[in-house]
C-alpha cells in the first residue's frame, strides 16, 4: 500500500516545536486540578467528613497520576516501539518505507517530549500546591504488558509490543478531547492536555496506517494470536484502576478499612459512568482492526464478541 502521511506541517504543528513549556501558577488551595467525574472517590462522605482541603488534595493527586500514567506510557510501551520502527525493524517481515521511518523518529520526538512535560509538570504541581507526588503507583498497564509479551512467547515479544502500540495509540480519548474545554480547570492544565490531543491526532494516523502494513505480513497463527489479544489490551488500558486512588486516600490517612469502603461504594457507579465513554474510546481500534479484516477470522471475531466490542462498530464514524 501507499503510505500517506500525517506528519507533512510537523514543524508547524507538533507541541514540541511550536508550543511553551506549560508551568502551573501559584495554588491558592482552592482550584479544581483534575475533572470530579474521573475521579468521584473525592465526593465520598467520608472525603466529605475531612473538609474541603481533601478533596483538593485528592485531585490534585488524580492529576498527579494521571501525568505518571502518561510518562510511563510513552517510555515503556511506545517509545521503544516507535526508535525500533524508526530503524526500519518492524516484525514478522513488515517492510517499513522511508517515509514511515521518518514519522516515526518524529514520533518519537513527539512521545519523548510529552513524558518530559508530564513529568515536569507534575513536580511543579506538587510544588505549587503543597501536595508533592508521593502518592503515584505506576499504572496496571505495565504489568500486564510485562506479562502479554511472556504469553507472545520469546519468538513474538515484538509482536506483543507492536500490538500494544497500535491499540493505545488508535484509541480516541475522551478526556483528552474534554479536558481542554474544561474551564473549570486551570489554564496551564487545560493547555498541557491539548498539546497531548493535537499530536496524537496524527500518531492516530500513522498506527493506522501502520497497522494496514502489519497485517498482511502476519501468517494466520500470528493474526490469531494479536487478534485474541487486542480485546485484552483494551480492557486493560480503559477499565478503572483504584489502585491510584487508593494510594492517594492511603496518603491523607484513611485506614484500609475506610479506603475499602470508598472505593467500593463508588466502583460500581465509576465503572458505569465510564462504560459509554470506553466504548467511544475504543471505536477507533476497532474499526482500525476491521479495516485490516481481522474480524474475518473467527477466533479474533469471537474475542472481540466476547468483550462486547463489535457494537461499537454501529457508532457514528465520526467517532472513529
Amino acid at each position: 500500500m501507499t503510505y500517506r502521511s500525517s506528519f507533512h506541517s510537523w514543524d508547524e504543528r507538533a507541541s514540541v516545536r511550536r508550543r511553551p513549556v506549560r508551568r502551573p501558577e501559584a495554588s491558592r488551595g482552592t482550584e479544581l486540578f483534575f475533572p470530579p467525574e474521573y475521579a468521584p472517590w473525592v465526593d465520598h462522605p467520608l472525603v466529605a467528613e475531612r473538609g474541603p482541603r481533601a478533596r483538593f488534595e485528592l485531585l490534585v493527586h488524580a492529576l498527579h497520576q494521571y501525568l505518571n500514567f502518561t510518562t510511563v506510557l510513552e517510555q515503556v510501551a511506545i517509545l521503544p516501539v516507535t526508535l525500533r520502527l524508526a530503524r526500519g525493524l518492524g516484525s514478522s517481515g513488515v517492510d517499513i518505507p522511508p517515509a514511515m521511518r521518518t514519522d516515526a523518529f518524529r514520533i518519537t520526538t513527539d512521545e519523548a517530549w510529552h513524558a518530559q512535560f508530564c513529568h515536569e509538570f507534575m513536580i511543579e504541581v506538587g510544588r505549587r500546591t503543597g501536595t508533592p507526588p508521593v502518592a503515584i503507583v505506576d499504572p496496571a498497564f505495565a504489568a500486564e504488558l510485562d506479562q502479554a509479551r511472556t504469553s507472545f512467547g520469546d519468538s513474538h515479544r515484538a509482536l506483543a509490543d507492536l500490538t500494544f502500540a497500535c491499540v493505545s495509540e488508535t484509541l480516541i480519548s475522551g478526556f483528552l478531547a474534554s479536558v481542554p474545554r474544561d474551564t473549570r480547570l486551570p489554564k496551564p492544565v487545560r493547555e498541557l492536555i491539548a498539546d497531548h490531543a493535537s499530536d496524537e491526532g496524527r500518531h492516530h494516523a500513522f498506527f493506522r496506517s501502520f497497522l494496514k502494513q502489519l497485517w498482511p505480513a502476519l501468517d494466520d497463527a500470528e493474526r490469531a494470536l494479536v487478534g485474541r489479544h487486542v480485546p485484552q489490551f483494551l480492557h486493560t488500558f480503559l477499565a478503572p484502576d483504584p489502585a491510584g486512588a487508593d494510594s492517594a486516600l492511603a496518603e491523607l490517612g484513611f485506614s484500609a478499612t475506610q479506603r475499602a469502603t470508598i472505593l467500593g461504594d463508588v466502583m460500581e457507579g465509576w465503572t458505569t459512568h465510564t462504560r459509554d465513554a470506553h466504548a467511544l474510546a475504543a471505536a477507533g481500534t476497532v474499526r482500525a482492526f476491521a479495516d485490516v479484516g481481522a474480524l474475518d477470522l473467527a477466533e479474533v471475531r469471537d474475542a472481540f464478541e466476547a468483550a462486547e466490542l463489535l457494537p461499537v462498530l454501529e457508532l457514528p464514524a465520526s467517532v472513529g
